[in-house]
């Protein structure tokens, strides 16, 4: 079977729990696989090189570019298109098929980049009906880049980029989903989460840069970034409009954590003493 022309890279930092998997659903079928490491203090990359995966060490100079822009600019620049998966994610064997026609004829006209739907679980369960975000995670490299957004001393988001796609000339949308199944408890996601709220919060206090961000996210985060009340309307939206009520104890879990990250957001944007 002939290998897709692009090049999987895999950012990652304690993965331990979940960079086989992500590994195993790419192998064999791109031209390269590359887990991308910041030095984790687990086995990590260990793991990553037994199961077939290029290690290569990434260390962040507190400046631009961050990680992902490092990988396109980095990461097997022989070949023009480049997939960015991270350490919890892994393709479906749908949209393996999907890419392989998408690839068939070399010489066929493509758009910059493909935004990718996002298959999430939350508590060991699929969300199909309450979660809606695609990821703009496959990218010709010579026609897209991140963009270089002035939140260096944001606190929250360090080496990668913050919640922003890379900016391309025009974009496809493919069907089948990266599945996004993280094995770490349900801990990591609120730890992970409360470091993201600090970040979105420093935005509120930073309108210029706030702007950026905007500016460079998906049309659903550009309209979400100017909706008031945001808690009450993530969960109406995630858990009534969305239907997530269909996805029974997990969906309303889901809608309630996202509604509370919201209002993590507005309380640190006001700056509320803990005592």
């Amino acid at each position: 079977m002939n290998k897709l022309p692009i090049a999987v890279a895999i950012p990652t930092k304690n993965e331990g729990l979940n960079i086989a998997e992500a590994v195993k659903s790419v192998l064999g079928h791109f031209e390269a696989v590359v887990v991308v490491d910041s030095h984790s203090t687990d086995d990590t990359a260990k793991i990553a090189a037994e199961c077939g995966a290029e290690v290569v060490m990434y260390t962040w100079d507190g400046g631009h570019p961050r990680k992902k822009q490092w990988c396109l600019d980095q990461v097997r620049t022989d070949l023009d298109w480049i997939l960015l998966l991270d350490g919890d994610e892994r393709l479906s064997p749908g949209l393996l098929a999907e890419l392989r026609q998408v690839f068939a004829d070399p010489d066929a006209p493509r758009p910059a980049a493909y935004d990718i739907p996002l298959g999430y679980w939350f508590s060991g369960k699929r969300l199909r009906h309450g979660y809606t975000i695609r990821k703009r995670s496959l990218t010709d490299r010579t026609r897209s880049r991140y963009p270089e957004v002035g939140d260096l001393d944001a606190p929250g988001i360090g080496e990668v980029e913050g919640h922003y796609q890379p900016v391309a000339e025009t974009a496809g949308s493919l069907r089948n989903p990266i599945e996004h199944q993280d094995l770490d408890p349900v801990t990591a996601w609120f730890e992970r989460h409360n470091r993201y709220s600090d970040w979105e919060a420093w935005l509120e206090h930073h309108p210029e840069v706030k702007e950026q961000v905007r500016r460079v996210k998906s049309r659903q985060g550009q309209l979400f970034h100017k909706a008031p009340f945001k808690p009450l309307v993530s969960f109406a939206y995630m858990y009534v409009y969305r239907r997530g009520f269909l996805d029974g104890r997990a969906g309303l879990d889901f809608a309630l954590a996202m509604s509370f990250y919201r209002w993590q957001i507005a309380l640190k944007s006001r700056g509320v003493p803990a005592s």
